[in-house]
C-alpha cells in the first residue's frame, strides 16, 4: 500500500472559482512540490451571472454542469488531482447573493444543516489526514451567504474529525493585507485606460482585506502566476482575465494576486525568536511533518 504524501492541505470553497481566484498559486505550489492538495467545493455556483453572451443561455442545473467541466479544466492547470463536491455532485445548491429570495430555497446550502454539512467533510479529512485547512472568516470574505457557510462547514468538521481521531495541525483563513490592496489598485488606475474592462473596483469588494497586522502568512506564488491566470481563465462563466488584473460580471476590474495571505487562526506558529515578527513563509511551517500527519 502506497504511503500518502508528507504533506497534506485541504481547501472549502463555496463555489467553482473561488478557489482560483483566492488560492490559485498556492495550490499550484504545493501540488508541484508534491503534497497531496484536495479542493472541497460546497455548490456548483448554479445562480452565478454568465459573463459571455454566447453562453448566457446557460442557467441553473444546466450552469451548474458546466461550471463543474470548468472547474476540472481549472484543477488541470493548477496541478491538483484532487477535487470533490461536498456530499456528491448536486447535494447542495447555490443560494444566490444575501437578502434573494434564493436564500429561503430548502435545496441550497445557506439553509444545509451544518451538522449534517459537516459530517461530509469529516469523510474527507478522516481519508485525506491533511495537516492544513484553508478556508474563509466568519463573514465568508465578503457576505455571500455560500462562503459564510462553508466558513461554518469547515470549521464544524475540524472540530468533528478531532472527535472522530484527526486533529488538523493548523487552520487558515484568506486574507489580503489592505496595503497590498491598496498598492494593487493604484496601480490598476494607471493601467485602466488600456483595459476592457468598464472601470476600477473597490478595495472593499476584494474578499478577506484586512489590516496588516492580522495576516500570519504570505505564500510566494510568483512562479505560478501562469497557472493561477490559466485557472481562473477557464472559469470563462464567471471571470474574465487580463493579466495582471481581471473582472467578475460586473466589470470592475481587481488584481490577479500571486501573493497570497492567510491568517493562522488554529495551531501555532514556528516562532523562534529570530523570527518574529517576520510572516510565515510556508502553510506548512512549524509542523513536524509525516505520513501519519499531524504537529
Amino acid at each position: 500500500m502506497t504511503e500518502p504524501p508528507d504533506r497534506r492541505l485541504l481547501l472549502v470553497h463555496a463555489h467553482p472559482d473561488d478557489e482560483s481566484i483566492n488560492n490559485g498559486a498556492t495550490m499550484a505550489r504545493y501540488a508541484a512540490e508534491g503534497a497531496r492538495v484536495t479542493l472541497v467545493t460546497c455548490t456548483l455556483g448554479e445562480r452565478g451571472e454568465v459573463i459571455p453572451p454566447e453562453l448566457a443561455h446557460l442557467s441553473g442545473a444546466a450552469l451548474g454542469a458546466y461550471r463543474q467541466s470548468e472547474l476540472d479544466a481549472a484543477m488541470r492547470a493548477l496541478g491538483v488531482a484532487d477535487h470533490r463536491l461536498l456530499g456528491g455532485p448536486g447535494r447542495y445548491g447555490d443560494s444566490g447573493m444575501m437578502g434573494l429570495a434564493d436564500n429561503d430555497d430548502p435545496g441550497c446550502f445557506w439553509q444545509a444543516d451544518v451538522d449534517e454539512a459537516a459530517g461530509y467533510l469529516v469523510e474527507v479529512i478522516l481519508e485525506v489526514r491533511p495537516q492544513v485547512v484553508v478556508t474563509y472568516d466568519p463573514d465568508g470574505g465578503y457576505g455571500h451567504p455560500d462562503h459564510i457557510q462553508a466558513h461554518r462547514v469547515a470549521m464544524r468538521a475540524v472540530e468533528l474529525a478531532a472527535e472522530a481521531g484527526w486533529s488538523v495541525a493548523k487552520v487558515y483563513w484568506n486574507r489580503v493585507p489592505r496595503p497590498v490592496a491598496e498598492e494593487g489598485f493604484a496601480r490598476l488606475q494607471e493601467a485602466l485606460p488600456g483595459l476592457p474592462f468598464a472601470k476600477a473596483g473597490a478595495i472593499d469588494d476584494v474578499p478577506g482585506v484586512v489590516d496588516e497586522d492580522r495576516v500570519t502568512t504570505a505564500v510566494d506564488g510568483t512562479a505560478y502566476a501562469a497557472a493561477k491566470a490559466a485557472a481562473m481563465r477557464a472559469h470563462a462563466t464567471q471571470i474574465e482575465v487580463a493579466e495582471p488584473w481581471f473582472a467578475l460580471s460586473n466589470q470592475q476590474a481587481q488584481p490577479l494576486f500571486t501573493d497570497e495571505y492567510y491568517e493562522l487562526v488554529r495551531g501555532e506558529r514556528d516562532e523562534g525568536v529570530e523570527r518574529i515578527p517576520v510572516r510565515e513563509t510556508d502553510l506548512f511551517d512549524g509542523i513536524a511533518v509525516t505520513a501519519e500527519g499531524g504537529a
